[in-house]
């Protein structure tokens, strides 16, 4: 059975046995279920599913700290007087290559003021960003591959 299936279920389960149903509860069944999945993670076979949790963590982490950037840019540049806008259209090569990749990819691009994905290409190798704050094109695109889409691929795959 799935790994992240069955810690769900002990969640569930917990949530059963204390008999309140409040999402804290639920979350502390989810944490139990954890730790009891990976004492006996041997006996379960499989490790891939403790490794995920954390890297999910950390991705959850990096996106936060980029959306609390890009929104005091957008902030910051709405409230001066001086407009510090230089947008460009960018045209960003990609290694994510499912339909489920490319989809999160682009959406939690879109998500970040002042960045919007306007188009994947035919062939699904480049996304065409619309970014607000572009300096040099090259110095945006290494700071989406390395940043955003090396971290989102490191959670899926």
């Amino acid at each position: 059975m799935n790994q992240l299936l069955l810690n769900i279920l002990l969640g569930i389960a917990w949530v059963l046995l204390v008999g309140e149903v409040e999402f804290e509860i639920f979350v502390e069944g989810m944490i139990i279920g954890y730790l009891i999945l990976w004492i006996s993670r041997s006996a379960l076979g499989g490790t891939k599913f403790f490794r995920k949790i954390p890297v999910m963590i950390m991705f959850i982490f990096y996106f936060i700290k980029e959306l609390i950037i890009a929104n005091l840019k957008v902030a910051y540049d709405v409230i001066t007087p001086k407009d510090y806008m230089k947008p460009a259209i960018i045209a960003v090569p990609l290694e994510v290559k499912t339909d489920l990749e490319i989809t999160l990819f682009a959406n939690l691009l879109t998500l970040t003021p002042g960045t919007l994905s306007l188009d994947v290409s035919s062939n699904k190798n480049v996304l065409y960003v619309h970014a607000l704050y572009v300096k040099d094109a090259d110095s945006f695109r290494d700071e989406l591959k390395n940043g955003l889409e090396k971290r989102l691929l490191e959670v899926l795959r």
